[in-house]
């Protein structure tokens, strides 16, 4: 379960800017989580609320903001929106290189 580790990541993330920026505890988190960023967000929910119990985020809840996959084809030039990340463009059948939905990235933090 890779999504314990991402979010042992994320307290760090988290208690580095604390350090930085003062504050001694967070009430939200907004992640950006893509389609095919192979993340689980039950998963990641539940690793979250593990990771956080003796922490400055203890009780913080976790907004998860889903990142739509989309696609440019090589072939007709088409922004696409993908279902899958080995999608053919459904336009036009041709090639499609990924443009977004990849992206797992802290967005915002609530802080006191």
């Amino acid at each position: 379960m890779h999504e314990l580790s991402l979010c042992e990541s994320l307290l760090e993330i988290i208690e580095e800017q604390a350090r930085v920026h003062h504050y001694r505890r967070v009430r939200t988190v907004w992640l950006e989580v893509g389609r095919f960023a192979g993340v689980e967000c039950d998963a990641l929910r539940f690793s979250f609320e593990i990771v956080v119990c003796e922490s400055l985020a203890n009780g913080a809840k976790l907004e998860i903001i889903d990142i739509p996959g989309c696609g440019w084809c090589f072939d007709c030039g088409a922004e696409v929106l993908l279902e899958d990340c080995f999608e053919i463009c459904p336009r036009c059948g041709g090639t499609v290189q990924i443009t977004s939905g990849k992206e797992f990235r802290l967005k915002e933090l609530e802080v006191e």
